[in-house]
């Protein structure tokens, strides 16, 4: 699947320029001439990777990459800015906007493709750690809950069990048998506690198991990252 690169510039020229080389060497091309366009072309189409000018009227590229950087749907989208200024303090206020790397104008066009190589791998392992984390807290979480609801599952069982020895007596014990519902009534609160814990989870914290398997630590505090 071709990777998709949106560019925002203000000139007609740039962008056509831009265009034609990105199309050359396989990349989709959306494009945009304003700030506010690109922003809107960004969150419909969520592209791979945005090239953004600098100096454009109206919504500059400083503010349309602090949008996008603040975004939760376009946080993660690599953003180059691609800038005619040459004071590093211009530099640093795109940096400290959201923006990946930068290139200067005029763009040479094999430092252009070598940074959207770069900034479009760094990305894809991104999305891979991203995913791996996911199958290590699944994996966690299935052990945490085997472990934890195991033992009142047990005692469900027995309990059952014994109840139904008792049944079959000819002199049934009500004693016994209340008793015995009083053991599935607790092991059933204990489930439904361990669950409440799971539900309350927002960051989750790991330890150690056994054999390098991680089990979600259930008691320590889940606060939401800021």
């Amino acid at each position: 699947m071709k990777k998709k690169i949106l560019v925002i510039d203000d000139h007609p020229d740039s962008v056509f320029l831009m265009q034609d080389r990105l199309q050359r060497e396989g990349y989709e091309v959306i494009t945009a001439y304003d700030g506010q366009t690109g922003l809107e072309r960004a969150f419909n189409e969520l592209p791979d990777l945005v090239l953004l000018d600098v100096m454009m009227p109206g919504l500059n590229g400083i503010e349309v990459c602090r949008t996008l950087a603040n975004t939760p749907i376009t946080k993660d989208i690599p953003v180059i800015l691609v800038t005619a200024k040459t004071e590093a303090e211009g530099t640093k206020e795109g940096l400290q906007a959201g923006a990946f790397d930068y290139i200067r104008k005029p763009v040479n066009k094999v430092e252009l493709l070598a940074r959207i190589n770069s900034a479009l791998k760094l990305r894809e392992s991104y999305k891979m750690l991203l995913e791996l984390e996911k199958v290590n807290t699944f994996a966690a979480t299935v052990v945490t809950a085997n472990h934890e609801i195991k033992q009142p599952l047990t005692l469900i069982n027995l309990s059952t069990a014994a109840i139904k020895r008792e049944v079959s007596k000819e002199e049934i014990s009500r004693e016994s048998i209340l008793k015995k519902i009083g053991f599935i009534e607790t092991a059933i609160k204990d489930i439904n506690v361990v669950l409440e814990k799971f539900k309350a989870i927002k960051n989750p914290n790991f330890s150690p198991y056994v054999n390098n398997i991680k089990m979600v630590d259930l008691d320590s505090p889940n606060e939401e990252k800021p």
